[in-house]
């Protein structure tokens, strides 16, 4: 008996401490998930890459407010991931300023050319906004948005927060893995534009994982801002600079345009779900989206154990449909059309959408066209209690392929989201905003902040809101674990198969859904593929009240680092 017993003890020893590590081996939580949470009591910095959080955390630790750390993090950012952000694109944020224990919101998204008219597009029988080049750029409203955030919120000097990005411009940063790949295939797409491969290519070619990449110019545009101000990018040389290449190139935009242009304080909207108030900023931007789908999914409960299963993705799904709509029919610049936003978002807007829901069966609801694009979100929380939400974007990868000689940075291409059809609310004007796919989000309870996060990825990001947030309070996730989860996304039309119509869409699932799931769908008329890639990317950051501390995740699918001290 007793031989017995140290047998079966040594081999218990032995499968512990010789069998190989594994991804799977984890000894607790989901067997999804990367690593730990990252917790920290003074600061947390969450980006998309480790050298932008590093800088943020320095900006921290040198005495810095959490917006003083975001907007170093950012020009990082537009540096070293400028296949997803720049200063030529336009910025969000959401703002918690402990000293007045409110949020706060500020819409840094960027206008038309006031001399472009819809009768250019109908004369030259244009059916939509080129993608590329100089018709889809708006003005940018990054620059603008980090000095109003900054006047507001920040506490540090520009030049001091401007200057390990300077630094890095001029010396160098080895380029990450993802972006490198992501690089090389914007530099395929847009190195026939005037100035690109002059700008982002190393002896002719996208640098690869590893190489030492420069930009000296876009380091001497952010000394300039960081000397002379906003109004050197909308009043001074950089703006003249754009102006006179974009007109060059066939645009519209003006020096007026640039001069005219200015950033908006918004009041945020908000919906409970389940007791916790979810945050987004109104229209222009799809944010009212993801609460919209919160308010349908409410009506239904889900345990723990119900994530991944064939009702969850049903249900969520469905639901998207019918906020997809409701997106593409109301959802605009504001200051052009009356959007109902109070509507929108009331329980009872909700409960009469989720009545169109089949939970046998997936039906149809029609709605806009898809759009992609690249992005970054961050999210900072600093020693006061302050926490930023903030998310930047040129849209399609790098943007337009339009680089204004000797500036360093590329044109984002958000007009090309503008509708040319008569009578839609995002139809194409004059001095107009863009619908726009960026959305930063928050999350409160009992008045106080909880959550700040976001995610990355066009289409996907109101669906990305949606699935976090239930992560963490249906399915009892914590905060790395919501982001590793395996993901769903639903794209184009939504026809379900077993009509005669063709069916455009797709639920689209990564790896980690289990292929029962995936039968199950189908059986329920969903048409499903499997993708590795699409579904955008997670930071985010939780204020646990309790204990005075912070706890950041940065999700695996890319380069990404949470971090604290």
């Amino acid at each position: 008996m007793q031989q017995s017993k140290l047998l079966t003890f040594s081999i218990t020893v032995f499968l512990l401490f010789s069998a190989p590590a594994s991804g799977q081996d984890r000894i607790t939580g989901h067997h999804f998930a990367t690593r730990s949470e990252i917790i920290g009591k003074q600061g947390m910095v969450a980006t998309s890459h480790p050298l932008a959080t590093q800088i943020g955390l320095d900006i921290l630790k040198q005495g810095g407010t959490a917006t003083d750390a975001a907007i170093a993090a950012n020009a990082a950012l537009g540096l070293m991931e400028p296949t997803g952000c720049g200063i030529g694109g336009d910025l969000f944020a959401l703002v918690w300023d402990a000293e007045t224990n409110h949020l706060y919101g500020i819409n840094g998204s960027g206008k038309s050319p006031q001399l472009l008219t819809i009768d250019y597009f109908t004369s030259n029988r244009l059916e939509k906004i080129p993608s590329f080049g100089p018709l889809p750029v708006t003005v940018p409203g990054c620059v603008d948005a980090w000095f109003e955030l900054h006047e507001k919120f920040g506490k540090l000097p520009i030049e001091q927060i401007l200057a390990p990005s300077i630094k890095y411009a001029e010396e160098g940063f080895p380029v990450t893995e993802l972006i490198s790949h992501y690089w090389d295939l914007s530099l395929k797409r847009l190195g026939g534009y005037p100035n690109v491969m002059d700008t982002y290519s190393i002896d002719g070619k996208a640098p690869q994982k590893g190489d030492i990449f420069t930009n000296p110019d876009l380091g001497n545009t952010y000394k300039l801002i960081a000397k002379e101000g906003r109004r050197a990018f909308y009043n001074g040389s950089i703006a003249k600079t754009i102006v006179n290449y974009i007109q060059g190139q066939g645009g519209f935009l003006s020096e007026e345009d640039f001069s005219m242009h200015n950033s908006e304080w918004v009041e945020p909207v908000s919906t409970d779900y389940r007791g916790y108030d979810i945050w987004e900023l109104p229209p222009n931007g799809q944010g009212i989206t993801a609460q919209i789908m919160l308010n349908i999914l409410e009506g239904f409960t889900f345990s723990p154990e119900e994530f991944g299963t064939a009702r969850h993705l049903h249900l969520v799904t469905e639901a998207k449909k019918l906020a997809f709509e409701d997106r593409a029919k109301f959802i605009g610049d504001p200051n052009f059309s009356n959007i109902p936003v109070d509507k929108l978002l009331s329980k009872e807007y909700g409960s009469e959408r989720r009545e169109l829901i089949d939970t046998t069966h997936a039906k149809a609801f029609s709605y806009g066209a898809p759009n992609q694009s690249e992005t970054v979100y961050l999210t900072v929380a600093d020693q006061w209690g302050n926490m930023v939400s903030l998310i930047q974007s040129n849209y399609r990868g790098m943007g337009s392929g339009m680089v204004p000689p000797g500036l360093g940075f590329m044109l984002q291409n958000r007009g090309e989201l503008f509708s040319l059809t008569p009578g839609d609310v995002n139809e194409y004007a004059p001095g107009k905003r863009p619908f726009h796919t960026i959305i930063p989000a928050f999350v409160t309870k009992d008045q106080k902040p909880w959550l700040s996060f976001g995610v990355m990825g066009g289409d996907f990001q109101p669906q990305g809101h949606v699935q976090i947030i239930m992560n963490l309070i249906d399915f009892k996730m914590n905060l790395q674990e919501a982001g590793d989860a395996p993901r769903f996304s639903h794209t184009g039309g939504s026809t379900p198969t077993g009509h005669k119509e063709r069916t455009t869409g797709q639920v689209f699932v990564e790896s980690g859904i289990s292929y029962e799931t995936v039968r199950a769908l189908m059986e329920l008329g969903h048409p499903v593929s499997y993708d590795l890639g699409g579904y955008g990317g997670f930071q985010g950051i939780i204020y646990d009240h309790g204990r005075g501390v912070y706890i950041g995740a940065s999700e695996s699918r890319k380069d990404g680092q949470a971090a604290g001290y």
